[in-house]
């Protein structure tokens, strides 16, 4: 299936471009160095609609398709993973609130996570359970009308800067299957016993908020319990395919990144008498690198069109594909753009080591190459 894009995507795809060469490949290295998180670089994507892009037009978002968002993303991480992860996940979590939350709760998150006042963040992994969502131990526990929260959440993008959690608990410890038992919760960061603790010693993605939560009888009224109680596992499944599409996107992203630096430094370093492109073990390993990133976003770009279609099965199966296509390739393309740094690519002076680093993290999150060769083998054997 080829994908010719709309002139709407070339225009997005143009325009995420032209702010990421004038507004963050600036202070990379820099946020990267420091492990600061981009505030300015926030508020100026806030301008641009590019903080949530799927929030609906109704709620003071740009109402973005999959294939949009997932363009966005890729961009965003082309100009630089970490601040391309921070701009990108100020709404992570926030598709559940739209989906399955009460009108109340779309009227007062949705238009501030858009207009870039409140960041969202989404409370599933614990220190014990990652890729097992069903293993969760953070209880919800009934109150009279309210529910009280204990447990400890890890590795939670946006966590310390967060406004809003999107938490998920066990409200049914007895329940014959544990997805049958899990429930989200709304829960604002400001509530007593919600405490986050910034990760700091990440090997990557160092602009972009990382925390430890615990929750510490943390108290919410009934009425924050978001969608159905006892559902909150199903109704996170409805997003698997979507955030492994954007996961992959941010990987086609830093591999292009990794070309692009490749080849500029390519057509500029000279060795033996003549530029190193002109070398055919240089010139063979930038054509692989450009094959084979061309071929994850092909894989992206039809995992997105399938979760825009609302075809599960389709959008379960191209997802997990183009994750684990686009994040294996994102860490071999950084390997190999290193390569054709030789030494100069082994340290700062240069962005391929930060890609490398940064290109990592997509083998993990939103459920490892593992996971994701579990649920391709299940869909086609």
């Amino acid at each position: 299936m080829a994908f010719q894009l709309s002139d709407e995507h070339r225009a997005i795809r143009q325009a995420v471009r032209e702010f990421g060469e004038n507004e963050i490949k600036p202070v990379a290295a820099e946020h990267d160095q420091e492990r600061s998180y981009p505030y300015e670089v926030v508020e100026k994507a806030a301008e641009l609609d590019l903080l949530a892009p799927n929030i609906p037009v109704e709620y003071g978002g740009p109402g973005m398709d999959t294939l949009s968002s997932v363009i966005v993303t890729e961009e965003l991480w082309r100009a630089d993973p970490g601040i391309g992860s921070a701009v990108g996940s100020r709404g992570f979590g926030s598709n559940m609130i739209q989906k399955y939350g009460d009108e109340w709760m779309k009227e007062e998150w949705l238009p501030r996570i858009a207009n870039g006042e409140s960041a969202c963040c989404s409370c599933i992994s614990e220190p014990a359970h990652g890729s097992n969502v069903a293993g969760i131990e953070t209880r919800a526990e009934k109150d009279g009308d309210e529910y009280v929260i204990n447990g400890d959440k890890m590795w939670i993008t946006n966590g310390s800067i967060a406004d809003v959690a999107v938490v998920m608990t066990v409200t049914d410890p007895d329940a014959e299957s544990p997805h049958r038992g899990i429930t989200a919760f709304l829960v604002p960061a400001d509530t007593e016993g919600f405490e986050p603790t910034k990760i700091n010693n990440k090997l990557g993605i160092r602009a972009s908020d990382l925390a430890e939560i615990k929750l510490d009888d943390v108290r919410v009224p009934e009425e924050n319990i978001i969608g159905e109680l006892n559902k909150g596992f199903y109704q996170l499944m409805d997003f698997f395919a979507s955030g492994r599409s954007s996961v992959a996107s941010q990987a086609v992203g830093v591999a292009q990144a990794a070309i692009d630096a490749a080849t500029d430094y390519a057509n500029e370093r000279e060795q033996g008498g003549k530029l190193i492109k002109d070398y055919q073990a240089v010139s063979h390993k930038i054509a692989d690198m450009a094959a084979n990133t061309e071929a994850a976003r092909a894989l992206t770009y039809r995992a997105a069109s399938e979760v825009q279609s609302g075809d599960d099965q389709l959008a379960t199966r191209f997802a997990s594909m183009a994750k684990l296509t686009a994040s294996e390739n994102a860490v071999d393309v950084a390997d190999d753009a290193i390569q054709v740094f030789g030494g100069a690519g082994f340290v700062s002076d240069h962005p391929v080591e930060r890609y490398y680093r940064d290109a990592r993290i997509t083998k993990i999150y939103e459920g490892t190459s593992e996971i994701q060769r579990n649920i391709i083998a299940d869909q086609v054997i």
